[in-house]
């Protein structure tokens, strides 16, 4: 990993106004969600009642920077019928609401005419630009980070596009 989720939390805390994730793959394979993904395919599901049982550090992390009037804002484009793992994802969203962050939901077939940057990416304050690149089975590679202007100003113009056509989380049924 080119980039410790400690230097991650510390460039999310960094962000003035705001902070942008736009996702568009149908998989990902995390190691630290096979557990939860397993107990889902099993019948579980997250009680929002029960805060206690599904609060975790990320969203700790969220809850601080959007306390401090920062927008953290997460955009998924994502094929239908979903996958799934999207299915799964869809299920725990309402974790992230709840930690402060904006969600969207947008069918890949409403996509067709935008301009998307060929890997899902963070982009903090309009000018530094974190690319997550993952496998064909959905595993992480690498973070390659930029500040080049031109490549700021892409991902800015692909997320508003794709904020502006997404439904948000709650209204978003699968």
């Amino acid at each position: 990993m080119s980039q410790s989720l400690s230097s991650f939390a510390d460039l999310l805390r960094s962000a003035k106004r705001s902070a942008l994730h736009l996702e568009m793959r149908d998989v990902y394979t995390v190691e630290s969600e096979a557990e939860g993904l397993q107990a889902w395919r099993e019948g579980h599901r997250l009680d929002p009642a029960d805060r206690e049982s599904w609060w975790r550090p990320w969203l700790d992390l969220v809850q601080e920077v959007t306390g401090k009037g920062v927008a953290v804002r997460r955009a998924r484009v994502v094929s239908e019928p979903v996958s799934e793992y999207i299915r799964y994802e869809h299920s725990f969203t309402f974790t992230n609401v709840a930690g402060g962050e904006e969600v969207r939901w947008l069918p890949r077939r409403n996509a067709s005419d935008l301009a998307l940057p060929g890997n899902d990416f963070w982009l903090f304050d309009g000018r530094i630009v974190q690319f997550n690149v993952f496998d064909g089975d959905g595993r992480w590679v690498h973070t390659d980070e930029t500040e080049e202007p031109a490549v700021a100003q892409l991902c800015a113009s692909a997320f508003a596009a794709v904020w502006e056509r997404a439904v948000p989380h709650e209204k978003f049924t699968l």
